[in-house]
């Protein structure tokens, strides 16, 4: 279990004025922490200034670079054995900080997973549940909320994705999906999310697409084959049904029927290779 003295608060935060000194105040009266970092991703509100009046360190980005890269410059300037990500956007309650906290050390990764009636919107609990489903089966767990962005983590553990980490608003997601494949102890808190403080900053067509690609991405990245090997049996049942069809009606096959059994063994062959060189990634890993 890990003591609220060896983690760093990391909040990343844009144009929050209105929720961050409430947030900062009530995480500082709910444990002593070791130190509460709000990076502020180039405001043009008072945003640093109601954070730095709670009490919190401040590191300012000269200008606006997007919430992955906020998280990145918490996670360099942490100095805890733990990171404890929380939002600056006023959802999360600093209860479940200290339960999500507490966790850490049996696992490498808490994710506060929020339940599906504290969604903003049904078009996001559709949405999110769709990507929670993709990247489940594509790992071979149940994962309930793949984009919560309130997490704890070993800094050792995080500093070693850190490259991986996008600037935009897909760092839950990659975090998520390296942690599992990396085979890392990940741990899903249920916790309650109230409604955000503001508008959001996230668009669901626009970072929607986003979110499928680096589920695809992080997945190809470190178990290619789950995303190879269904194209590869996808191509060649279609080559050999389709070669089927034509002999039985046309007496002959068809080039159609060749290409798609050639594609399938091509995307094979290059799945077996890459699940060789994603092997490599683990290598001398500590």
């Amino acid at each position: 279990m890990a003591e609220p003295s060896s983690v760093s608060i990391v909040i990343p935060a844009f144009n929050e004025e209105p929720a961050i000194g409430p947030l900062v105040a009530a995480l500082g009266a709910g444990a002593a922490w070791r130190e509460i970092i709000v990076v502020d991703d180039g405001s043009s509100d008072a945003t640093a200034a109601r954070a730095r009046e709670a009490g919190a360190t401040v590191v300012r980005h000269p200008y606006n670079k997007g919430n992955g890269a906020a998280v990145k410059t918490g996670i360099r300037a942490a100095t805890g054995e733990y990171v404890l990500v929380v939002d600056g956007d006023g959802q999360h309650r600093a209860a479940d900080a200290a339960r999500l906290v507490a966790r850490l050390g049996e696992y490498d990764l808490v994710i506060g997973a929020r339940s599906s009636d504290t969604q903003a919107t049904h078009a996001r609990l559709l949405g999110n549940a769709a990507l929670n489903w993709l990247a489940g089966s594509l790992t071979g767990r149940a994962i309930p909320d793949l984009t919560s962005g309130f997490r704890g983590a070993r800094r050792t553990h995080l500093r070693e994705f850190l490259h991986l980490l996008p600037n935009g608003f897909s760092t839950p997601t990659t975090t998520t999906l390296a942690f599992i494949k990396a085979g890392y102890n990940v741990c899903f808190e249920p916790v309650e999310a109230a409604a955000r403080v503001g508008s959001s900053k996230i668009r669901l067509a626009r970072d929607g697409v986003r979110f499928l690609l680096i589920v695809l991405k992080i997945v190809t990245l470190f178990s290619p084959f789950r995303v190879f090997l269904p194209i590869s049996l996808a191509a060649f049942a279609a080559g050999a049904g389709y070669a089927a069809w034509t002999v039985a009606t046309q007496s002959h096959v068809t080039n159609s029927s060749v290409l798609l059994i050639m594609l399938a063994v091509i995307v094979f062959l290059v799945g077996l290779v890459s699940e060789q060189i994603a092997a490599l990634r683990f290598e001398g890993r500590e």
